[in-house]
């Protein structure tokens, strides 16, 4: 039987952090692993949320250092992703001027999953769901920043984090998909504290969080489409004591999602029986 505690161990969440620590960790680990590759720097895409924009904050410190104490120049080529007019584009280049990356890259994903939508149709001969067409959206971001990535030999950069992990609140082999998570073990609260002392103007750090993939619902708040707050899993994940069936809802959401967290099975994997 999963426990909150067993969840609490597997995301590697901790009850209280310590932030200039957790700041200095995260930069250490991004320098060390891109030396490590050999590859050039960092692509991630840039939504004007908190997550992205704390993991490119993280990335674009990281580069600053590894160019002051390396020969070797490295970047970080941040990403936008529209599917044509993002409702909250001004938000997204307010976080870009924030995080003041090397470089900026817009890719308008509407060309490629309207072409994805259409030949669905024509294959099937039914209609693609609103939300499958969602999962499209954040699968055809992942595909440019792959291609950008490949092109320029760097890593694609996550911004999963232990509250999207429990909850499963990403697509997969989309949003799910990278090759480094600096976020990982950090709830949404933490990240936020993060941000603040990174200097981060409090309204991008207090936005409404919203994966915003949805044609019928734009902008929807992930703490309706989830069902309960932030907050609330947030003291889940941090060992407090939360409403029973909140806890009941979590506890089987990170069941049910566990095959976002597992490599693809193959016949000698146990983890599912």
């Amino acid at each position: 039987m999963t426990t909150q505690s067993d969840i609490i161990q597997t995301l590697q969440v901790q009850s209280t952090i310590d932030v200039n620590h957790e700041i200095r960790k995260r930069i250490d680990f991004l320098k060390s692993y891109v030396k490590h590759t050999g590859l050039n720097g960092f692509v991630l895409g840039i939504s004007g949320g908190q997550d992205s924009t704390l993991a490119g904050k993280l990335v674009q410190l990281a580069v600053d250092e590894l160019n002051e104490e390396n020969s070797k120049t490295y970047t970080f080529i941040a990403m936008r992703l529209p599917y044509g007019v993002q409702l909250d584009e001004d938000d997204a280049q307010d976080c870009l001027d924030y995080i003041s990356p090397e470089q900026r890259v817009t890719v308008n994903i509407k060309p490629a999953v309207d072409a994805s939508y259409e030949q669905f149709s024509k294959a099937t001969n039914e209609t693609m769901s609103d939300f499958v067409k969602g999962n499209t959206k954040a699968r055809e971001r992942m595909k440019a920043q792959y291609d950008v990535a490949a092109h320029y030999n760097c890593l694609v950069v996550g911004t999963d984090h232990a509250a999207e992990a429990v909850t499963g609140f990403y697509t997969k082999f989309g949003d799910g998909a990278c090759d480094i998570a600096p976020l990982f073990g950090l709830n949404k609260r933490q990240g936020k504290l993060l941000l603040k002392v990174l200097g981060c103007p409090e309204p991008m750090y207090q936005k409404v969080p919203t994966a915003d993939l949805e044609d019928d619902q734009p902008l929807l708040p992930d703490e309706e489409a989830l069902g309960f707050t932030y907050d609330q899993i947030d003291d889940f994940l941090e060992g407090k004591s939360i409403a029973e069936d909140v806890a009941e809802k979590l506890t089987k959401r990170y069941k049910m999602c566990e095959h976002k967290r597992q490599m693809p099975v193959t016949v000698y994997d146990h983890w599912w029986k």
